[in-house]
C-alpha cells in the first residue's frame, strides 16, 4: 500500500469493448451529427480500471498499458465523469485515485474511452450510494459522448435510428471475432463529414431476426456505410479487410464504427485463430486478437 495516498479500498472493474456488426448512416440532424442504425455487440476484451478513495486535494488519474500513449491524464472520459457528477454535487468531498490500464487501442472504433466512462458511472452510482436512476445515468452518459449510453449495459444492442433510442436484445450471438488494429487513429468527425453514403430506412423500431444463420445473412447485407470513406482516407484498411475476407471460415469482414479496427466474423474459434496466424505473418506490426462475444 502506498501511504502517500491513504488508500481505503481498491476496486477493480473491467471495461469491455463494443463492436459495430452493422452501421447505417441516416439523415443529418440540426446538431450536425447523424442518426445511425447499428447492431452492436460486446467482446471479452477489456481495459482494467482500478479505483480507490484518497485523502488528497485532487484526484490522481493515471493511464498505463500498451495503448496509453497520447491520452491526457487531465482531460479524458474519466475526468468528464467526475466533473459532471461534482457539478450535480453527487460526490461531495470525495477524491479518487484511478488507474486505467489500456489494453484496447483508442481511436479504433472499439469504444474504449466510452466504455471507461460508462463503467466508472455505473461503479460510482452503486458503490458511492448515489443510486442514480437509469434515465439519469443515460442523461449524464450522453453529455460525455454519444457512445457512452450504449456502454452502460453489456447487452447486444440495436440502435433504431431514432434519436438516442437504444433497444437492448435478450439474445446471445456467440460469434468468434478476429480484430485487427493497423496502428491508425481515425478521425470520427472527418469520416462523418466526408461520408456520402446514406441509408433511408422506414421501419426503425425493432430487431426481430432470430437464428445465427439469419443474423449472419442480415449482417452480410447490411455492412458499414462509413467503410467507403474510411478506406478512401486509409487504403491499407481496405487491404486488411480484403485479406481477412479471403480466409477460410470468414463470413464477412469490415470496419467497426468509423475505424480503424477491422473485424472478421468466423465460423468457429479454430478458423479465427488460423486466420490470426496468417495475418500476423502478413502484418506483423498490427495488433491482432481473436475474441468472443459476451
Amino acid at each position: 500500500m502506498n501511504k502517500n495516498y491513504n488508500l481505503v479500498k481498491k476496486y477493480q472493474i473491467k471495461s469491455y469493448i463494443k463492436v459495430n456488426l452493422s452501421l447505417k448512416v441516416l439523415k443529418k440532424l440540426k446538431t450536425g451529427y447523424h442518426n445511425i442504425q447499428s447492431l452492436i455487440t460486446f467482446c471479452n476484451l477489456y481495459d482494467t480500471i482500478t479505483i480507490s478513495t484518497i485523502n488528497k486535494a485532487s484526484d490522481v488519474i493515471n493511464f498505463s498499458g500498451k495503448f496509453s500513449k497520447g491520452i491526457s491524464n487531465n482531460k479524458n472520459s474519466i475526468t468528464k465523469v467526475l466533473k459532471l457528477l461534482r457539478i450535480k454535487n453527487f460526490l461531495k468531498n470525495k477524491k479518487f485515485k484511478i488507474e486505467i490500464k489500456k489494453n484496447i487501442p483508442h481511436g479504433s472504433g472499439l469504444g474504449g474511452g466510452s466504455s471507461n466512462a460508462a463503467c466508472l458511472l455505473n461503479f460510482l452510482s452503486s458503490k458511492m450510494l448515489i443510486n442514480l436512476r437509469k434515465s439519469e445515468l443515460k442523461k449524464i452518459a450522453l453529455k460525455i459522448g454519444h457512445d457512452v449510453p450504449i456502454m452502460l449495459e453489456k447487452k447486444n444492442t440495436f440502435l433504431t435510428g431514432k434519436k438516442n433510442e437504444i433497444l437492448r436484445l435478450n439474445k446471445s450471438f456467440k460469434f468468434d471475432i478476429l480484430i485487427v488494429y493497423p496502428n491508425l487513429v481515425c478521425s470520427t468527425k472527418k469520416i462523418y463529414l466526408k461520408n456520402k453514403k446514406f441509408t433511408y430506412i422506414k421501419n426503425l423500431s425493432n430487431f426481430n431476426i432470430k437464428g445465427r444463420e439469419k443474423i449472419i445473412k442480415y449482417l452480410q447485407k447490411e455492412g458499414n456505410d462509413l467503410e467507403i470513406t474510411t478506406t478512401k482516407f486509409y487504403p491499407k484498411i481496405k487491404k486488411i479487410i480484403d485479406f481477412i475476407s479471403s480466409q477460410n471460415g470468414c463470413y464477412f469482414s469490415q470496419i467497426t464504427g468509423s475505424g480503424s479496427a477491422c473485424i472478421g466474423i468466423f465460423s468457429n474459434t479454430k478458423t479465427a485463430i488460423y486466420a490470426q496466424k496468417l495475418i500476423k505473418l502478413k502484418f506483423p506490426k498490427y495488433w491482432c486478437v481473436v475474441s468472443k462475444t459476451i
